[in-house]
């Protein structure tokens, strides 16, 4: 599985069905960096239950602005198009893992 890439125009069509996280970040937040790993672990374990998406806050602005994100990286995930739950800062696969499954039934 891979992580996809998210953008201002694919935004609510992506998020629209099952469960989807959002990865909100820029390429010069080392935190965000730390990130990228974490979550391409997190694709590969979560497979096609869930999808896992970057949001390029830099290159695509809208979106974040519309949802008010402030600091990054922000996690955002969502079910049928409905935002569900909202993390910031650094995760460990396990624990997205656990999370995502919480949204799966």
């Amino acid at each position: 599985m891979i992580v996809f890439t998210s953008t201002d125009s694919n935004f609510e069509r992506d998020t629209s069905t099952g469960v989807t996280l959002v990865d909100f970040y820029a390429p010069w937040c080392g935190p965000c960096q730390i990130m990228w790993p974490i979550l391409e672990e997190l694709a590969k374990e979560i497979g096609t239950r869930a999808r896992i998406m970057k949001h390029n806050v830099d290159n695509e602005p809208i979106i974040p602005q519309t949802l008010w994100i402030r600091s990054i990286p922000t996690l955002i995930i969502y079910k049928d198009g409905t935002p569900v739950q909202k993390l910031m800062g650094i995760h460990e696969v396990w624990e997205l893992t656990k999370i995502i499954e919480s949204h799966l039934s």
